[in-house]
Formats: C-alpha cells, sequence, structure tokens
C-alpha cells in the first residue's frame, strides 16, 4: 500500500523551533490513534524553511489530513 507524506510548512527565523515542537504533537497524535505507520519528523529547508511531516497508509490519509489540515501532501518514498 502506497504511503503519504503530510507535511506542515514553516517559515521565518523560528521555523526550526516551530518544525521541532510540531512534531511532537504529531507524535502524540500518532499513539492516541494507533496509526499504521509512525513515521514523523522535521527537516531543514533552508536557513528561514523548516517542514513537519507525519507518513500515514493511503487509507488513512483522508481521516488524518480532515483532523491535522497539512498544508501539503507528497507520496513517500521508502528509501
Amino acid at each position: 500500500m502506497r504511503k503519504i507524506k503530510l507535511i506542515w510548512d514553516f517559515r521565518g527565523p523560528d521555523a526550526l523551533k516551530i518544525a521541532e515542537h510540531h512534531d511532537i504533537h504529531l507524535k502524540q497524535f500518532v499513539a492516541s490513534q494507533n496509526l499504521a505507520v509512525a513515521i514523523t519528523g522535521f527537516e531543514i529547508i533552508n536557513e528561514h524553511h523548516a517542514i513537519a511531516y507525519l507518513v500515514v497508509e493511503e487509507a488513512e490519509m483522508k481521516s488524518v489530513r480532515d483532523i491535522l489540515k497539512p498544508h501539503r501532501g507528497t507520496v513517500y518514498l521508502d528509501s
């Protein structure tokens, strides 16, 4: 089954701190919902842009999207 990476963008001088903090809440959400996939994290895009993300099974994507309202999403490719 395909996995979808839900992404939240944060911009500005505190983008990384905000993305790190958002990741904490995503981990709490995963634990409370018993999701099939439990991949969360954050990444630095550049000095004023960072993201937090949550990877979910495609079947769970719509319900999670409607609850958490990510800014965007993409197909997750396992590396």
